[in-house]
């Protein structure tokens, strides 16, 4: 097993005995958990989903809803390289070295330590880019937006600029809650920050006259923001949290942290930074396609959101656990099989949105202001955006499997020959072929890190299962070519039929999904894939426990 940075000290007290070492130790496993999680997450992306449909009725595809997308993704961007993800990533791997070694004590030390460290150092950073977005923003519209859309771009961002210091603490919350196997308000954040938005949109736009409506948006946001971390608050207590009158700042451990941190956060910063690109370069091809983009990137992160995060945020701390244990066979097993539970979730989601791409962004967003032509250009980025979402997921899980042994080096190069690849193929063909190109990029870099990630992962696990996984992934293809075949079929005949109304394009759509839905899972069966069975015994015990 490759070197640690923190080493447990097996001489420590215990604090507490009764405390199981592993915090989740007859729990409710990995797949329960990750179907618990995938649930609460699914019902936070429809209605995310559902938050996009109301503002895209409003501000459809123009300029000033564009200015908001890169309002938004830079400090977007910067919450994944300082904050959310990052912390929790960094913090998980370094707080379960502490409990398995029944420092319960120090664990909880370090977390309080930990946040005030988080709450000075993003404040600092929060106001010094409020003063600077007016010169900052317009770097990143180029000279097709007018000097209107580049004032509204600073604005909005110096707004939202502070949900990176909330998102930073919420990371911290939530990894303690994570290494005591504690998901439920991890799946349910999103949901609480979804709903807030869409209630200060409804009720503060009237507020606000023409382009400014955007600062509706905006508001919500950030109070969406404070509630999803407000929330963690009371069970993090629960748990024994308390804040310490001193800051541990000469804590090993600590120092543990933010060495990994440095790492982490520029791996998963670099893996968001594609979607800054696209709306960078987006921007030089109309004023519309940063905000047709970022549309077509929140129809794929709904399957994105419901099965890869959540299995990789529901395995992460078992795979911190393995490592800590230097249990190399289960944490090569328990990395191959969730990569292959992602594949097979995520492979037919992929090809029903790239078949189904136009009538799937038609039902979901051609509402109000929202007309054929921003339809044309969402579904275009969709189709690229489709063939990217099973190679994004590993790479999620790919990368969290080396932060658990804390060698997080490997995946941050992986992460930025990304974005190189991404930023090359992306500039090349944006000329040519617009929004198309642009996303086209974003599927070469994804292809290049995964093929990078296993490269490494293979040497430092000896072996990630390949050749099982290679089998499984030619067997899900096959499955999933009957799906896109079977799908795009129905969906034609009905279309024809039914007709363009909302409720005939429902009917045609939802048919055509579950048509190819039940196509592919009578394959999965057929041919017998182990992770088709490890779904379907789940689904057995969850219909055994509510009959009992």
């Amino acid at each position: 097993m490759p070197s640690r940075d923190v080493v447990p000290n097996p001489e420590a007290p215990s604090e507490e005995p009764h405390e199981p070492a592993v915090p989740g130790r007859g729990r409710r496993g990995v797949a329960a958990n990750t179907a618990i999680f995938s649930i609460a997450t699914g019902a936070s992306r429809v209605v995310g989903l559902g938050r996009e449909i109301l503002a895209s009725s409003y501000f459809a595809t123009s300029g000033a809803f564009s200015a908001f997308t890169i309002a938004f993704q830079l400090p977007n961007l910067l919450r994944t390289l300082v904050a959310d993800q990052a912390v929790s990533a960094a913090f998980v791997p370094v707080f379960t070295d502490l409990l398995e070694a029944r420092r319960r004590r120090d664990a909880l030390e370090l977390a309080s330590t930990l946040f005030f460290v988080i709450l000075f150092g993003l404040g600092a950073l929060t106001a010094l880019f409020i003063l600077l977005a007016p010169q900052l923003m317009p770097l990143l519209t180029g000279d097709r937006f007018s000097s209107e859309l580049d004032t509204l771009t600073a604005g909005l961002s110096q707004l939202l600029f502070p949900v990176v210091v909330l998102l930073g603490l919420n990371g911290l919350t939530l990894g303690v809650l994570y290494a005591y196997d504690d998901f439920t308000l991890g799946a349910i954040g999103p949901l609480v920050w979804n709903v807030v938005i869409i209630v200060v949109l409804v009720a503060a736009r009237p507020a606000f006259d023409g382009n400014d409506e955007l600062y509706a948006y905006a508001l919500g946001v950030l109070a969406g923001t404070l509630a999803q971390f407000a929330i963690t608050l009371p069970r993090l207590f629960r748990r024994g949290f308390r804040f310490t009158r001193s800051l541990a700042l000469r804590m090993p451990e600590l120092r543990s942290v933010l060495k990994l941190m440095l790492p982490v956060c520029i791996s998963l910063g670099l893996i968001n930074f594609s979607l800054l690109i696209n709306s960078s370069l987006g921007s030089l091809v109309s004023e519309e396609a940063p905000r047709a983009i970022d549309a077509a990137f929140r129809i794929y992160q709904l399957p994105q959101g419901v099965f890869s995060i959540a299995l990789a945020t529901v395995l992460f701390p078992t795979l911190a656990r393995f490592a800590s244990r230097d249990d190399m066979p289960g944490l090569r097993h328990a990395s191959a099989n969730g990569a292959r539970q992602i594949y097979l979730l995520l492979i037919p989601a992929a090809v029903l949105s790239a078949v189904l791409a136009e009538p799937i962004t038609r039902l979901i967003f051609e509402h109000g202001e929202f007309k054929a032509d921003s339809t044309d250009q969402v579904s275009e980025a969709l189709v690229w955006f489709s063939l990217a979402l099973p190679l994004n997921g590993v790479n999620l899980l790919y990368a969290r499997t080396f932060f658990a042994f804390q060698r997080p080096w490997l995946p941050t190069a992986m992460a930025g020959l990304n974005v190189a690849v991404n930023v090359a193929v992306s500039a090349a063909l944006y000329g040519s072929y617009g929004i198309a190109g642009i996303v086209i990029g974003t599927l070469a870099g994804n292809v290049v890190m995964t093929a990078g990630q296993l490269v490494y992962l293979r040497r430092e696990l000896d072996g990630v299962e390949g050749r099982q996984t290679a089998v499984a992934v030619a067997q899900m293809l096959l499955a999933a070519g009957v799906l896109g075949g079977a799908a795009y079929g129905v969906f034609t005949g009905l279309d024809e039929v039914l007709g363009r109304s909302l409720l005939g394009q429902t009917a045609a759509v939802g048919t055509a999904c579950a048509v190819g839905i039940a196509a592919y899972a009578a394959l999965v069966a057929l041919l017998n894939i182990d992770e088709g069975r490890q779904l379907w015994r789940l689904v057995g015990r969850a219909r055994a426990r509510r009959a009992g």
